[in-house]
């Protein structure tokens, strides 16, 4: 359904025409379901909070302005609906409810497993980033990037000037360009890292190897001259052993001593 037709339809409703609340609805839930859910994190609170808006815009809806925009209106109602849920909530734990399922994974189906990681590895840090953002910057960025509003119209649901709507904007989408960013850096340093120490555990392995070769080494050449020099020192025994009793025999005879024989004649 077009602006026209939805503002025409609420120009009906206004003036009790029953019949156009179906028209609206279906026109409208949609949308504000995603922006209650950007704003709260929790489908199933922005389940609630939706009814609530819808509940709201019955009761109000005699206080439209004939001719006026819906949309912007309808968005003022959900955003007092959040602002008083969070007012309510605020000296309360902000614990998610716990039959919430939390953010639809991405359907694995015609992806592969890697895509599918990525992609819900930014959808956790744009909720992340998002969650922590001042409430005037998330409403801003959301009615304007998400919610696909004019800047004239999200600064009438936020009650700013179109300058401060911008503002606020732009502020967060540097937060989340700045998040993104570090992001992709992220998996390049832990490959880097990972291949760094691969390398590390390489040239490791490789100084152990060659460290222990040449100890190998060392060792042969240590044993190989330990037992040259002995079967030298044994050779040269042996030498010095059989020519000892020549020694000793040459020492005991006199010259012209000539043994085995007497002269008695």
């Amino acid at each position: 359904m077009d602006e026209l037709a939805l503002n025409a339809a609420m120009d009906r409703y206004a003036c009790g025409d029953a019949r156009a609340f179906p028209e609206l609805h279906r026109a409208l839930h949609g949308r504000l379901l995603a922006y209650l859910t950007r704003m709260c994190s929790s489908a199933t609170l922005a389940g609630d909070l939706t009814q609530e808006t819808f509940l709201r815009v019955h009761r109000a809806r005699s206080t439209f302005a004939p001719g006026g925009a819906v949309t912007p209106w309808a968005y003022s109602i959900a955003r007092n609906v959040y602002l008083d849920h969070a007012r309510a909530q605020r000296h309360r734990s902000a614990e998610r409810l716990p039959s919430d399922p939390g953010a639809e994974p991405p359907d694995p189906r015609g992806a592969d497993a890697e895509a599918v990681a990525v992609a819900s590895q930014t959808a956790r840090a744009v909720e992340r980033v998002l969650s922590s953002l001042p409430a005037a910057q998330r409403e801003a960025f959301v009615l304007l990037r998400y919610e696909g509003l004019s800047v004239h119209d999200a600064a009438a649901i936020l009650g700013a000037t179109p300058t401060a709507v911008k503002l606020r904007a732009f502020r967060a989408y540097e937060a989340l360009r700045a998040e993104l960013e570090e992001l992709k850096r992220r998996p390049e340093g832990g490959k880097g890292a990972e291949q760094s120490g691969k390398r590390r555990a390489e040239t490791g392995a490789e100084r152990r190897a060659e460290t222990g070769a040449e100890r190998r080494a060392e060792t042969g050449a240590e044993r190989r001259a330990e037992t040259g020099a002995e079967r030298r020192a044994g050779r040269s025994t042996e030498k010095s052993a059989a020519a000892e009793p020549e020694r000793r025999g040459g020492r005991g005879r006199a010259p012209g001593d000539v043994r085995g024989g007497s002269d008695e004649g």
